[in-house]
């Protein structure tokens, strides 16, 4: 082919070229308009959030604990506790998410599913998802960085639209966090709820959707936060998958939860050379009320322009920027143009900050009639339901030991 020189045989074997990639564009180039960038908008968002409230009250009734003592330290009232499985909270999210961009399953490219309470691990959970909605054969992986995995599912998705291999997708923060729970630790049992949300996104001209980011991890502090019990590496030594102990340093993961959102803050903003003053909303990662407060001092926000909702829901680890974001918009916090910070934390310890612009459309196009199917037990029946399952785990042994599963 004219242009294009031969690759060279070597041995019998062909030795190619070496290929580099380019970045798509750089920051520079993207401020002062010199290239032509395509862009990844949100245009649709919904939210699934289970109607099971679990207060600090029912909690005070199971740990050493009161609601005083909870939400002084946390700013935490309540947090919701799931009676579906995971996939049925991110179908519902999903299903929603895409009647407001006016979209119907099938017209999906792309499915990121951010999660570190897998369902299922194989098969993954986006192929779920995608067998749900009707959206074959669109791609679908999961991604996992903790609390962080809706945003580092952003960036992903982002990056794929914009390098033209896929014209949309649909991106998706669930957790199920409760049946992984340790309920007699006060220390963590008190901070995370269950919960999912999910946004489309698709290629545009217009400057929308993510227009920044930074993205890192302290991975040597990794083991101040981890759960033991999930994962392959205590499978056949004994330990009942659910069964779990929870390590978990408050002090230091609050010194790397600020240091890390409040700098990716400030790097996110310097690469497009703007200041704290021109974000017109932050929505954070709902892990605790102090640390949202020292991100936003840190970052040079009041608090005013930061969005709250950690006393409803708790810390709904890769749901949480994703079900604020959505609450952000109902309220009328987002409005048509604005640009939004959102810096977010998780196990890893993973980190992040996005500036996003929104698009001129704060209203959903269509609402979609899926709902969760009625739940009529209480968040503290379906604890201790959870409980009396952990300590009376199905017989390995048994002839068909995944029954009813």
């Amino acid at each position: 082919m004219p242009g294009v020189r031969a690759p060279a045989r070597i041995g019998g074997w062909v030795r190619h070229a070496p290929i580099v990639s380019l970045p798509c564009y750089s920051y520079d180039a993207l401020i002062e308009g010199v290239i032509a960038v395509t862009h990844a908008a949100i245009t649709g968002w919904g939210k699934c959030l289970p109607p099971a409230v679990l207060t600090n009250h029912d909690l005070s009734t199971i740990l050493d604990t009161s609601d005083e003592w909870i939400l002084s330290r946390t700013g935490i009232s309540e947090r919701r506790i799931s009676h579906v499985p995971l996939e049925e909270l991110a179908y519902v999210a999903a299903a929603r998410a895409l009647a407001a961009a006016g979209r119907q399953g099938r017209d999906i490219e792309l499915i990121v599913f951010g999660t570190c309470s897998h369902e299922d691990q194989v098969p993954n959970m986006a192929s779920g998802i995608q067998a749900r909605i009707g959206a074959q054969p669109a791609a679908a992986f999961d991604i996992n960085t903790a609390c962080t995995s809706f945003l580092y599912g952003l960036s992903a998705a982002t990056a794929l639209i914009r390098t033209g291999v896929v014209s949309n997708a649909l991106v998706i923060g669930a957790e199920l966090i409760s049946p992984f729970m340790d309920w007699a630790n006060r220390d963590v049992a008190v901070l995370f709820g269950d919960g999912a949300a999910a946004v489309v996104l698709e290629a545009s001209e217009a400057e929308e959707g993510v227009l920044a980011e930074k993205l890192g991890c302290f991975g040597e502090a990794r083991d101040i936060l981890r759960v033991d019990g999930m994962g392959g590496r205590y499978a056949n030594h004994g330990v009942l998958y659910g069964v779990v102990r929870w390590q978990f340093e408050g002090q230091e993961i609050f010194k790397r939860a600020v240091a890390g959102m409040s700098g990716a803050c400030e790097e996110s903003l310097a690469r497009l050379r703007l200041k704290p003053e021109d974000v017109d909303l932050v929505v954070p990662h709902q892990a605790n009320l102090r640390i949202i407060e020292a991100v936003a001092r840190r970052a040079q926000v009041p608090m005013e322009k930061v969005f709250v909702n950690i006393r409803r829901y708790g810390n709904m680890s890769a749901a949480t920027v994703a079900v604020a974001l959505c609450e952000a918009v109902e309220e009328a916090r987002v409005r048509p143009g604005a640009l939004l910070l959102m810096p977010g934390f998780g196990g890893g310890l993973s980190y992040s900050a996005h500036l996003v612009r929104w698009g001129q459309r704060t209203q959903p196009l269509q609402v979609s009639a899926v709902e969760l199917p009625p739940n009529e037990r209480s968040a503290l029946e379906l604890i201790k339901d959870c409980l009396r399952r952990k300590l009376s785990p199905a017989d390995p042994h048994a002839a068909e030991p995944f029954a009813g599963l």
